[in-house]
């Protein structure tokens, strides 16, 4: 599906995670729990799991096209593939870009995988926000760059520095992420929007949810509402 126009990702960004994944559920078919997806190929965990930390949360919510590489930050028998193929990919790819990192060092974590320095430079290239399955550094100064990142914790160093693949399918936190995929991160994890679904689509459906929810939390929140209230608006 080819990209969409900046402002619907603008408009998705106005929703949280938590909202654009109940919306690709009922986009697919499904409610809550996505039971009736039971025999479709069931319901699906596009979101992050619990490991992930949303390092500077004050930059709000983020979307952007998913771009994705390996490295590993502490190997120095690692493949070592040369950096331009991965910065020449990020100047190539129309953006906003959320940038999935993944350390698949044989100690993962133990050194940091990104830092102020390629903020910087991904800041450049129209990278919204990266997503790191491993550790980070320079927090200081990867604010200062504007740039919105998640890790799964904070070292002082790292290693010898290697770039082991580019933009293919990978695993981040949970999530099975595919280049070019759309991404909504917030405080909450990264959810993604399928390349089957229309993003339009899952724009209605978030506004719709919204403000079916909205007027659900209005009626609870009345004085007068009692468990047969509730009974009468599920059953």
């Amino acid at each position: 599906m080819p990209n969409v126009q900046k402002s619907v990702l603008d408009e998705l960004c106005k929703f949280s995670s938590a909202t654009i994944f109940n919306a690709v559920v009922e986009a697919m078919g499904g409610t809550q729990g996505g039971i009736e997806l039971s025999g479709k190929g069931g319901q699906p965990i596009c979101y992050t799991d619990q490991t992930l930390q949303y390092m500077l949360p004050e930059f709000g919510t983020v979307a952007g096209y998913a771009v994705t590489m390996e490295l590993t930050p502490m190997d120095p028998e690692a493949v070592r593939n040369p950096w331009e193929e991965y910065y020449g990919l990020l100047d190539e790819t129309e953006g906003p870009i959320m940038a999935f990192i993944k350390d698949v060092d044989k100690q993962p974590g133990r050194g940091a995988s990104f830092g102020d320095n390629m903020a910087n430079v991904l800041k450049k290239l129209d990278v919204a926000g990266v997503i790191v399955e491993g550790t980070v550094r320079d927090l200081h100064g990867i604010k200062e760059a504007g740039l919105p990142i998640w890790g799964t914790g904070r070292v002082p160093g790292h290693g010898v520095f290697s770039l082991t693949s580019v933009n293919k399918i990978i695993e981040v936190a949970g999530l099975t992420v595919t280049p070019g995929e759309i991404a909504v991160a917030d405080e909450e994890g990264c959810s993604l929007i399928p390349s089957t679904i229309d993003p339009l689509l899952i724009l209605n459906q978030a506004e719709r949810i919204t403000q079916r929810e909205t007027e659900f939390q209005n009626k609870v929140r009345k004085p007068d509402f009692n468990l047969d209230d509730y009974y009468k608006i599920i059953h």
